[in-house]
């Protein structure tokens, strides 16, 4: 495919720009060593979305000009402490879906992938 090109990032799966568009592949909860982050729903979270953040800046864009969301959670019971942190970060509203899945890659319990402008 012409048009799409990767972006220089720390992170496993970097993210691709294409059509004027970023889009971040599945966040965990995970340091910036690749550590995962232990704690509550809240504090996974906010490394999910901190991941996000980096990429996005690396990209030249930023949580403000994301568009569309996806979470993944292992439970739903979960879904209001996510969303209080989510609330806080991604205060433009874009476009989100949030589903319940029976497992996720190394047992964590949420997972988050968006789309933003350039």
């Amino acid at each position: 495919m012409s048009g799409l090109s990767p972006v220089s990032s720390k992170a496993a799966c970097p993210p691709i720009k294409a059509a004027g568009q970023i889009f971040v592949s599945g966040q965990l909860p995970a340091d910036a060593l690749g550590n995962l982050v232990q704690g509550d729903i809240s504090t996974q979270t906010e490394a999910c979305i901190r991941n996000i953040s980096a990429i996005l800046h690396a990209a030249g864009s930023g949580l403000e000009r994301v568009v569309k969301v996806n979470v993944f959670l292992t439970s739903m019971a979960d879904f209001a402490e996510m969303n209080a942190v989510y609330e806080r970060h991604f205060t433009k509203k874009p476009a989100r879906s949030c589903v319940a899945v029976k497992e996720l890659p190394k047992g964590v319990p949420v997972e988050i992938e968006c789309v933003a402008l350039q």
